[in-house]
Formats: C-alpha cells, structure tokens, sequence
C-alpha cells in the first residue's frame, strides 16, 4: 500500500473499497461458470476465468470431471483446464490490485468469487477459507484500510451501504 503520510507529515486517508455484488442473472440461477467478466474500471478485480468450464453448469462439469471439481474445491493451486485460473491466483490477482489503489474511495461492480478473494486477501485467511465465505448477490462489502491493514464491513444491502 501507499505511505501512510504525506510529505508535510498529514496522514492519508484510507483507502475504501465498495465491492458491489450484482443480481442474479439467469445463468448465475442455473449455476453456470462465468466468464471471466471485467469489472469496469477496476481490471484486477475482473471474475475468474473459468476456462473450459465456462457457460456450463457445475452439475455438467461434475459428470464430466468429477475429479478435477473435486480438486477445485480442495486444493486452491487447482485451475481449471483451458486457461482457468486458480482460487490461488484469483486471490493473488485481487489482493496485487487492492494493494496498488490510491488512499481515498472507490467503487466496483464484481462477481462473488472476487469479494471472497477480497476478504481472504485482506484479512490474511488462509486461501482454503475462499469456500467458507458465502457472498449474497446484490450486495456490498466495504473493505477499508492502509498499510497493509484493513478492515471488513460485510454484505450490506445495496440500499443500506453508509455514505463513503
């Protein structure tokens, strides 16, 4: 993270995260994959990218690949075949992209997968704490901090959320 002060000695404010879950969506009700979608203006907190099981349900996946579902949900190195990313790079990723944010407020729309990444990222959880976290749709996690400690305020309903 940025210095805690600034050159005339002045603390910086925080730096705050609102990670702004969206609805569902039909594909997310039937439980498809995702496909790595961007999350505008925050590259880094794009979603995971799911490789070849991206658009298909984990009911399909499973049948498929029994194995390679149980190893994603068991070893957080595991990524998807053709081009996945693992829970362990997701988390890497979003925790690069929340270290490098100026102090001050921002805001991102982002799958649940990134929020959880978030938390375990700036909590220091142990990656296997990814699949404990259960993250609502429409909702909103502040995460709040600087130099390297931060602060968790979880799901809020979007309506709820306090004034930066």
């Amino acid at each position: 993270m940025a210095p805690t002060t600034t050159p005339g000695s002045r603390p910086l404010p925080p730096v705050r995260v609102r990670l702004t879950t969206p609805a569902l969506d039909e594909d997310a009700r039937r439980g498809r994959f995702g496909r790595a979608d961007p999350a505008p203006g925050h590259v880094g907190l794009a979603a995971p990218a799911t490789g070849d099981w991206a658009g298909r349900t984990l009911e399909e996946v499973a049948a498929e690949d029994p194995q390679g579902v149980r190893s994603w949900l068991t070893d957080p190195r595991y990524a998807p075949p053709g081009g996945g990313e693992s829970v362990a790079a997701l988390i890497a990723r979003t925790g690069a992209h929340l270290a490098a944010l100026a102090p001050g407020p921002h805001d991102a729309l982002v799958a649940q997968a990134v929020v959880r990444a978030a938390v375990v990222w700036a909590l220091e959880l142990p990656a296997a704490a990814f699949w404990r976290l259960d993250v609502r749709p429409g909702t909103v996690t502040v995460l709040s901090g600087r130099a390297g400690r931060w602060n968790l305020q979880v799901g809020s309903p979007v309506g709820d959320c306090p004034p930066r």
